[in-house]
């Protein structure tokens, strides 16, 4: 879940670094002392408050789930029975946060049952992603870019991936637009050119993403150029496989979905084909990689051939989860899989299956996010306003930022037309950016 090689501390000092904050500073939003802050930061001192945790990862902006998957340092044990000459601060510290590293899969399984997702931890504002200084760093290079305020390693690019897979994961598009620029240009400077170009290319992937969010094919397509220029200079076969299905992305946005379903399937059986890579982490890549092409063969209307490939996905994704004992692929491909029946035109298959799925199961903002609005999708199309219009107000409800997105004006420029039987409709069409004459 975490990058390798960042332990808790380090990615505490990282994120705190970034966010320009003093160690004094930190402490005091979380009612410690400085001295226990660099404790913490130093991995000298455990976190295992659950409370505490969670505060601390909202301060921070960062994934509760991945923060406390993080290896922290084993407990530190008395060395005598009789030493009871701790400092006050020390002993109250040490009682909360007594527990062994060996715990911590019983602490995510808590940590999921005590704090469900928090649809408010979203900006309030549901405001496209400003993409112009992204456009900079396309069209000008890092020239224009701020240097960081610290010399980036390894281990901070690193953790500037892990901290833009959460924020796009939160679908805080908004923060990731700002920051992505500086973390590609930090990640250009550290390393090896093998290391360079990898972590260049993780973020060019999650930069993909963003611009398809915010529904701008150019960028789209320029920045899966990048991320795949990079992921093969970079020699990271998963990384290349993700590389490649951006770009099978911005080739279907372009209208060549022949192509674009081509470039993934093939994409999908050279990994497999790759014994280099551990099989669990292959055959959940084959699953996303399927899981897209079947997609796009649904746009296409191809029927038998997207059907078939779902299939494939799914049974790829159950089977690295035999192995891995994770769901996460699972549950993509679900997605997925709701997403081929509403383009083949399959409503009620679509709405079928979407009542198997539990959105608050779903481990991302962004995931739960797109599960309302494809289910928004299917209604209109079925023709149920109401129940649309209640699904695109649950997509607003967990992230803001996702209604922005220009499928989401489409529904509501649609729904306007049973305004007076929505209360609220033109409120919410305003805040998705639907233009009144």
């Amino acid at each position: 879940m975490g990058s390798k090689g960042v332990t808790f501390g380090k990615f505490i000092a990282l994120r705190r670094a970034e966010l320009g904050w003093t160690q004094i500073r930190l402490a005091a939003e979380l009612g410690h002392s400085e001295a226990w802050m660099s404790q913490v930061e130093r991995d000298l001192q455990q976190v295992k408050d659950l409370t505490l945790l969670r505060r601390l990862a909202d301060v921070l902006g960062s994934d509760f789930g991945e923060l406390i998957a993080l290896p922290q340092p084993a407990s530190a044990r008395p060395r005598s029975r009789s030493r009871k000459t701790a400092s006050a601060t020390l002993t109250s510290t040490s009682a909360a946060e007594e527990d062994d590293v060996r715990r911590r899969p019983f602490m995510v399984l808590a940590a999921a049952a005590l704090f469900a997702p928090a649809s408010d931890r979203q900006a309030a504002a549901a405001e496209q992603a400003p993409l112009a200084s992204l456009e900079d760093l396309l069209l000008y290079g890092t020239a224009g870019v701020p240097a960081p305020r610290h010399d980036p390693t390894l281990e901070s690019v690193a953790a500037s991936v892990m901290m833009s897979r959460q924020d796009f994961k939160a679908a805080r598009y908004g923060v990731l637009a700002k920051a992505l620029p500086g973390r590609i240009a930090a990640a250009e400077m550290v390393g090896t050119a093998e290391e360079r170009a990898r972590g260049v290319a993780r973020l060019y992937n999650l930069a993909v993403r963003l611009c398809i969010k915010a529904g701008d094919n150019n960028l789209v397509a320029i920045t899966a150029d990048r991320a795949l220029t990079s992921a093969r200079a970079g020699g990271d076969p998963l990384v290349t496989a993700e590389a490649q299905r951006m770009v099978s992305s911005a080739w279907r946005r372009q209208g060549s979905l022949a192509r674009a379903t081509d470039i993934v399937v093939v994409a999908a059986e050279d990994l497999l084909a790759d014994t280099s890579v551990p099989e669990s982490e292959r055959l959940a890549a084959r699953g996303d990689l399927y899981a897209t092409a079947a997609y796009t063969a649904a746009k296409a209307g191809d029927r038998a051939y997207a059907y078939s490939l779902i299939r494939e996905a799914a049974d790829s994704a159950a089977s690295a989860g035999r192995i891995s004992g994770l769901v996460d692929g699972i549950q993509s491909v679900a997605l997925h899989e709701l997403s081929v029946h509403y383009e083949l035109g399959d409503v009620g298959r679509a709405i079928e299956l979407a009542t198997t799925i539990d959105p608050t199961a779903l481990p991302t903002t962004e995931r739960q996010a797109r599960f309302f609005t494809d289910v928004a999708r299917a209604f209109d199309q079925w023709g149920k306003p109401e129940q649309c219009y209640r699904a695109l107000l649950a997509a607003e409800k967990v992230a803001p930022q996702e209604i922005r997105r220009g499928a989401v004006r489409e529904l509501a420029t649609d729904l306007l037309r049973h305004d007076r039987k929505l209360p609220g409709l033109r409120g919410f069409a305003a805040r998705a950016g639907v233009r009144f004459i």
